[in-house]
C-alpha cells in the first residue's frame, strides 16, 4: 500500500490530547457502541532508547512487554539511510520501563510469543529476502537464533507470528499474486524453519457481513500482514483465528486453523486495518506503537472482556484508533485517542 504523508506531534502533546476529547475521522459505517467519556483514557507516553525508531510489532511474554524497532531498515532489508541493518527488540516491564534490547538482522514486520518456549517469534523483511528468528530473554545476549525458511512458495516475504493451538503460523506477505498460500504453519528444526500452507489466497470462504452473508465466496487476498488469536470472549469468532489483508480491507477469520475440520468467513471492512487487538478483561491496559511519532504509549481505561480495537490505516490522513463491530465490520474512531497514530496493538492485564 502506498503510505500518504502523515502529521507529526511531540509524544508529550500527544498524551496531554489523547487524555482530552478531540476530533477525528467520522465512523465509516453502521454505528458500533459509544466509545467511552474522556475522562474514561489515562494515556502514558514511553520514549525509545537512543538509536531506536519506528516503533512498530509488539507482544507480551511473561511479565515483560517487547516492542520491535525497525530503525528505518527496508521491507526487504535494505540499509536505512544513516546505514543501520538491524532491528532492535526492547523490552519493558508493564509499568514501562525499558530494560533488556536484543538486535535483529533486517526489518522486523512480525512478533509474537510463545510462552511455552519462552520466547519470542520474530520475522524479518515482510517484502522478500524473509526469514525467522528466535529471541530467548533468559538467556541475554546469547538469545538471539536465526532460521532460513523451507517451503517459502508465494513469492513474497513473511509477516506476522502467532501461536494457535501450539502451532506456529505466519502470514505470508506480498504474494507474487493470489493463488498461493495466505497462511504458513512453520516447524521449526536445527536452522530450518519449514512451512507448509493453512490455507491459500485463492480458498474458499463464507461472507460474515453484507447481504450475501452466509454465502460461499473466492477469496482474492493480495496483501496478507497482521494476525491474531481471538479470545473466549469475544462476541464472534470466540477461539479462532484472525488474519489481515490489510489492501483488500478483509479480515479472514478462521475456525479450527489447519486442521481437516477448518472453516473460513471473511469479514468486509470499510476502510483497511493493521493490527487489532481484543480485550479479554475489564481495565485492561492497551499499549500502541506510533511510528510517526516514535513512541510507544499504554492506555488505561474503561475497556471492556470483547471490546475490539483496530488501527486504521486510511488511504489518506492519519492512521487512528477504532471499534471494530464483529457484526457488520464497521468502525468507529476513538475520538478521545485521535493523537496517537497506532501501528501495534496489545491487550494486556497490569501483572
Amino acid at each position: 500500500m502506498s503510505i500518504s504523508p502523515k502529521t507529526f506531534l511531540p509524544a508529550a502533546a500527544i498524551a496531554t490530547a489523547a487524555a482530552l476529547a478531540c476530533t477525528a475521522s467520522p465512523a465509516l459505517a453502521a454505528p458500533a457502541p459509544s466509545a467511552p467519556a474522556p475522562s474514561a483514557y489515562a494515556v502514558r507516553a514511553f520514549a525509545p532508547q537512543p538509536g531506536e525508531s519506528a516503533p512498530d510489532d509488539i507482544t507480551r511474554l511473561g511479565d515483560s512487554v517487547y516492542v520491535a524497532y525497525q530503525n528505518g531498515v527496508g521491507p526487504m532489508g535494505e540499509a536505512s539511510p544513516s546505514g543501520a541493518t538491524a532491528s532492535t527488540i526492547q523490552q519493558y516491564s508493564l509499568d514501562g520501563k525499558a530494560g533488556a534490547s536484543w538486535s535483529v538482522t533486517g526489518r522486523i514486520d512480525g512478533m509474537g510469543s510463545d510462552e511455552a518456549g519462552r520466547r519470542l517469534l520474530v520475522t524479518t523483511n515482510e517484502d522478500g529476502s524473509s526469514s525467522f528468528h528466535t529471541v530467548s530473554p533468559a538467556l541475554g545476549a546469547r538469545g538471539v537464533k536465526d532460521y532460513t525458511y523451507t517451503g517459502l512458495t508465494h513469492g513474497g516475504g513473511t509477516d506476522s507470528a502467532k501461536i494457535f493451538e501450539g502451532k506456529i503460523f505466519i502470514s505470508a506477505s506480498n504474494p507474487s499474486d493470489s493463488t498461493g498460500p495466505a497462511l504458513y504453519r512453520a516447524t521449526l528444526s536445527g536452522s530450518t524453519a519449514a512451512l507448509t500452507p493453512v490455507f491459500a489466497d485463492d480458498a474458499q470462504a463464507e461472507l460474515a457481513d453484507g447481504p450475501q452473508a452466509g454465502t460461499t465466496t473466492t477469496l482474492a487476498l493480495t496483501d496478507p500482514d497482521s494476525s491474531a488469536v481471538v479470545p473466549a470472549q469475544s462476541p464472534r469468532f470466540a477461539k479462532d483465528f484472525v488474519l489481515d489483508s490489510q489492501g483488500d480491507q478483509q479480515l479472514v477469520f478462521a475456525g479450527r486453523a489447519g486442521t481437516p475440520q477448518q472453516r473460513l468467513e471473511v469479514l468486509n471492512l470499510p476502510a483497511p486495518v493493521d493490527d487489532t487487538a481484543f480485550a479479554t478483561g475489564a481495565r485492561q491496559t492497551l499499549w500502541i506503537t506510533d511510528s510517526d511519532h516514535n513512541a510507544v504509549y499504554s492506555v488505561s481505561g474503561n475497556f471492556l472482556a470483547g471490546d475490539v480495537v483496530t488501527s486504521v490505516t486510511p488511504n489518506s490522513g492519519a492512521n487512528y484508533l477504532a471499534s471494530l463491530n464483529l457484526s457488520n465490520g464497521s468502525l468507529t474512531a476513538i475520538p478521545q485517542l485521535a493523537a496517537i497514530h497506532p501501528k501495534g496493538l496489545l491487550f494486556t492485564s497490569s501483572r
